[in-house]
């Protein structure tokens, strides 16, 4: 039991319920790593009395929580509320500005005027009941509460104060989902780039009528060769990687003076993009990034002008130690390698003297990093912009990883705030029995909380500064995440509970600030209230089509009327089959051929017939597919009319499904047997397809027809002339 306790205290789960009715046992194992890696010694018994007893009386001599939560307009929470009489509270702002502290007094007297005292789930609404008379709303923000309550020593806490829901999209909008590396154009390195993403948006939202569209992850990766070209691995998740510039965007490039140079890379980059489009080459996006490094290179030599000059050094006034850090971390990458855990032991500490030194000696590559991360900010805020000037509501939806490759710079530069020797994965479920293990460390919510949610904040802010909106990947890990230890399977690990309160608060007070839309991937195993929790926030959910069932009773698709409002709907993603491969059955031959397949191959397409052929007969009685079955083509078009039908908020096109790529982007389950992240977009026969080829498209147009119906003016062209038709 005092195993258990101890986990409790310091939110370990002990044990799981991968359904409603199952119950699994923690190895004790299991919860000693995990302690430990919360710096919390449990490896024996006398250890776990002694750290049980000093939980405890913390936990019983504290006036104030680590973090309190205030929702405005909102009854206090009971950690106010019940505070004794007579006790002084301080509000200090932790942002410098012009907001001064703030100071009130609770009533004296027997008893404090207690709004509600009973406690409330996380992201509960309030009854709309008002704040006492003594309490006075700090302005949105973080701050710094002191509390001097009678005979008592002054305790100190997080306050965060945010707005009851983050910034809420138009009552109905529809846009694409692309993964950027595979939208190639006539003027991309051998990859999509930036450049293509505000092409993408300026005409698709100009001729379509769409509201935003939606990328992958746009994180910094690791340096080295190869390349992970996972984009749900970064090496850090608080600055972009510059591969995805747009070379000839940058002002330097007309002022270069080694134009030799630059044609010749050009012309190199050409082939790479010959190769993909014409020759069936893979995405290589070492073989790209290269060749912008050397161009890159040579534009970082064009000096400046005073305007320029003003705008970077502004910018790395607002990022601060923060950029200068990860700059370092590239530089020192270069030298000694990509994993810091095998670099000189004096480097490994990013405080350490022999860092100190090294900034100092790298000054120039330091530099070029820094400069990197501005042309590519300057460009994404570019390509928000193009998608605001087109006419969208929501613009350019950008993506945040679950977290961050072990060994690159965010683990590097913010050690303490990781739960090092640990990895973020999923229990065992229907789906794999054996879990999964994704080879990312978690933060420590221990210490998120002690400093004020830093880590969270900043890289809210950075990402959401150049977004119209954001979507969560494993949005569940605002609550909870599943820790494995290091060197044990996945179906050893356990659930670390977060402060969810106080996520969620930071989340919408971010978005708040930058007015953006949020919206999480809540797919798969969601505890239960989570998804209550975050609609209560204002926090969109995931809908994937062939997912949304009556799972709790005939377990038939869903009519569209019963699906929710807040989320966006959508026929796929970049980890499912493109719709149509899954009306064809493509995807099961895919698995069949891979050795992916757990069942006898005919079982398999059996069942995934079926399960088609229910959709399709649901789609036909309720008159969306007018042109009979056995048309693929029109059965796409058929899908994204049933999305129109639901209340959903927003619906998202996949990119590759306006013009019947069978490929999936990424195929969970492998590495080397699938050219996972690495493809072209492409049409139904696996030709590749460039920008200016979709934007010709008559099937693009034939399906986008369906969702935003509109009349071209005489002579309106959504393409050069030439354009290869698809």
């Amino acid at each position: 039991m005092g195993l258990s306790r101890l986990a409790a205290l310091h939110g370990v789960a002990t044990s799981y319920s991968p359904s409603a009715d199952v119950t699994v046992a923690v190895p004790d194992g299991t919860v000693v790593a995990v302690l430990a890696a919360l710096g919390v010694d449990a490896a024996t018994p006398e250890a776990v009395q002694e750290a049980l007893a000093a939980a405890e009386s913390a936990a019983g001599s504290r006036l104030l929580p680590p973090t309190i939560v205030v929702w405005t307009g909102e009854p206090l929470p009971p950690a106010l509320t019940a505070l004794p009489p007579g006790t002084e509270l301080t509000v200090r702002p932790e942002e410098p500005g012009p907001v001064r502290p703030a100071r009130m007094r609770t009533p004296a007297g027997d008893t404090v005027p207690a709004v509600s005292r009973a406690p409330r789930r996380t992201g509960d609404a309030a009854p709309g009941a008002p704040a006492p008379g003594w309490w006075t709303e700090p302005p949105p923000g973080v701050h710094r509460l002191t509390a001097l309550a009678p005979e008592r020593p002054a305790e100190s806490c997080t306050l965060i104060v945010a707005p009851a829901r983050v910034p809420q999209p138009p009552p109905r909008s529809h846009g694409f989902l692309v993964q950027l590396y595979s939208l190639l154009s006539a003027r991309s390195w051998g990859m999509g780039d930036l450049g293509d993403l505000a092409d993408l948006a300026s005409w698709s939202g100009r001729c379509l009528g769409t509201g935003f569209v939606q990328v992958n992850p746009l994180h910094a990766a690791v340096l080295g060769t190869p390349t992970d070209p996972s984009p749900y691995r970064p090496s850090s998740r608080r600055f972009p990687d510059p591969v995805h510039l747009r070379v000839e965007s940058v002002p330097e490039y007309g002022h270069a003076s080694d134009r030799a140079a630059l044609d010749e890379l050009r012309r190199r980059a050409a082939e790479l993009s010959d190769g993909v489009l014409s020759k069936g080459a893979l995405i290589d996006r070492d073989a790209v990034w290269e060749l912008k490094r050397q161009a890159l290179a040579i534009l970082v030599d064009v000096p400046l002008t005073p305007g320029r000059r003003a705008d970077y050094c502004d910018f790395l006034a607002r990022q601060g130690p923060a950029l200068e850090d990860h700059a370092l971390w590239c530089a020192l990458a270069e030298v000694h390698g990509s994993d810091w855990h095998t670099w000189p032991a004096g480097l490994r500490d990013p405080r350490s003297r022999e860092t100190a030194r090294a900034r100092g000696e790298l000054l120039d590559r330091v530099d070029f990093h820094c400069r990197l991360a501005w042309l590519t900010d300057t460009q994404l805020a570019e390509a928000q912009r193009a998608a605001r000037d087109a006419g969208m509501a929501v613009g350019i939806v950008h993506d945040l990883a679950v977290g961050v490759h072990p060994g690159g710079a965010d683990t590097w530069a913010q050690q303490d705030a990781f739960a090092h020797g640990m990895s973020v994965g999923a229990p065992p479920d229907a789906f794999n029995a054996r879990g999964q293990d994704w080879g990312l460390p978690p933060w420590r919510p221990d210490a998120l909380a002690a400093s004020g949610y830093a880590p969270f904040r900043g890289l809210l802010r950075g990402i959401l500064g150049r977004a119209g909106a954001l979507r969560i990947d494993h949005v569940m890990g605002l609550f909870r995440l599943w820790w494995v230890p290091e060197g044990r399977p996945p179906t050893e690990g356990t659930y670390v509970s977060q402060d969810a309160e106080a996520m969620l608060a930071v989340l919408v007070l971010e978005a708040h600030r930058a007015g953006a839309v949020v919206m999480g991937e809540d797919l798969g195993t969601v505890e239960p209230g989570v998804r209550e929790a975050l609609a209560r926030r204002g926090v969109l959910g995931t809908s994937v089509l062939w997912f949304e069932r009556d799972w709790s009773g005939t377990g038939r698709p869903l009519a569209p009327e019963e699906w929710r409002e807040d989320c966006l709907a959508t026929a796929t993603t970049h980890d499912l089959p493109s719709t149509a491969a899954r009306l064809t059955g493509d995807h099961v031959t895919l698995r069949h051929r891979l050795g992916l397949l757990t069942r006898p191959l005919e079982q398999e397409r059996t069942e995934d017939g079926a399960d088609t052929a229910e959709w399709l007969g649901l789609l036909s009685r309720l008159g969306l597919l007018p042109e009979g079955g056995g048309d693929e083509e029109a059965a796409v078009r058929a899908v994204h009319r049933f999305l129109l039908r639901t209340p959903a908020r927003m619906a998202g096109v996949w990119l590759p499904d306006t013009i019947g790529d069978r490929r999936p982007q990424n195929l969970p389950g492998t590495w080397d047997e699938y050219p996972n992240w690495r493809l072209p977009i492409a049409d139904a026969e696996g030709q590749p397809v460039t920008l200016e080829e979709l934007a010709a498209s008559p099937r693009l147009h034939r399906l986008m027809e369906v969702l935003s119906p509109r009349q071209e003016p005489p002579g309106t062209r959504t393409a050069p002339p030439g354009a290869r038709p698809r």
